[in-house]
Parts: C-alpha cells; sequence; structure tokens
C-alpha cells in the first residue's frame, strides 16, 4: 500500500514539474495573445472582456521579440514598426524574459505558459494572465469551408 502511494505522489510531482519546465514553456510563447485578467494586488484584479491590441510574441531559440497588433473584423491587423526585442533565459529554474527597447529596459518571470494561455509577472508585482487571441470571423471562416 505505502508503495501505491509513494508511486501515486512521484507522479503527481512529476507532472507538476512538467507543467512549469521553463524549456517547454518557452516553446508555448510564440503566438497571438490577449490580456484576460491582471492581477494589480491581492485584492485587487483588473478583467478584460475587450482588448483593442494583442501582442504577437515570436521566439528563434532564445531570441525573440514582442509587437502590440490592433486587430480589424476583417482578420488583419494594423501594426507598426515598433517592437520590443525580447531575450529568454533560464535562471533559478525559471523562465525570464529580458526586454529592450530604445527607451527602457525590463524583465518579467513566466509564471506557467501552455499552449492556450501563460502568465507572467512582472516589476511591479504585478501577474499578467494572457489567453490565445482567436480573431472574431475565425469561427464563422471556419464554418464556411
Amino acid at each position: 500500500m505505502n508503495k501505491k502511494i509513494l508511486f501515486l505522489v512521484c507522479g503527481i510531482v512529476a507532472l507538476g514539474c512538467q507543467k512549469n519546465n521553463p524549456e517547454e514553456q518557452l516553446k508555448h510563447l510564440t503566438g497571438y495573445w490577449e490580456i484576460d485578467k491582471v492581477e494589480v494586488s491581492k485584492d485587487s484584479t483588473i478583467n478584460y472582456k475587450v482588448n483593442p491590441t494583442v501582442d504577437y510574441i515570436e521566439f528563434d531559440g532564445k531570441n525573440g521579440f514582442r509587437k502590440k497588433l490592433n486587430p480589424r473584423f476583417d482578420g488583419t491587423y494594423i501594426t507598426n514598426d515598433d517592437r520590443e526585442e525580447v531575450l529568454a533565459k533560464i535562471e533559478d529554474d525559471s523562465l525570464r524574459l529580458y526586454y529592450k527597447t530604445p527607451y527602457d529596459s525590463w524583465k518579467e518571470t513566466v509564471i506557467n505558459a501552455e499552449e492556450d494561455k501563460f502568465s507572467i509577472i512582472n516589476r511591479d508585482d504585478k501577474i499578467y494572465y494572457y489567453k490565445k487571441f482567436t480573431p472574431l470571423l475565425a469561427d464563422e471562416n471556419e464554418e464556411e469551408n
């Protein structure tokens, strides 16, 4: 009986470690993301029902960038040439994202990253929860095919 309990505990720990594996987390970050909510403090959360901008994040190895995009109803995006360079580093068993623009530089720590959502904590201790962005017309276009 004790061996079964030990095996169960080891399995749960192994699954938990996989979810927060920094190498695996990095693989999930490339894509279009929108903010779902921001935990400003333990007692204050801002929920986002509609986002005027979408973040596009792309990594090639440890180097990447983030751009702000404005989605349009026809499925295209309005953007400009501004982008934030991002360097991903694994430090203290966590995935850290180092951003750099001509005006500032900062660090964020990935708390969790999965295929359809991720969360980060920034230098102001605010936790941002992102979800995969789905264009408004995506469902209609899929139904037509």
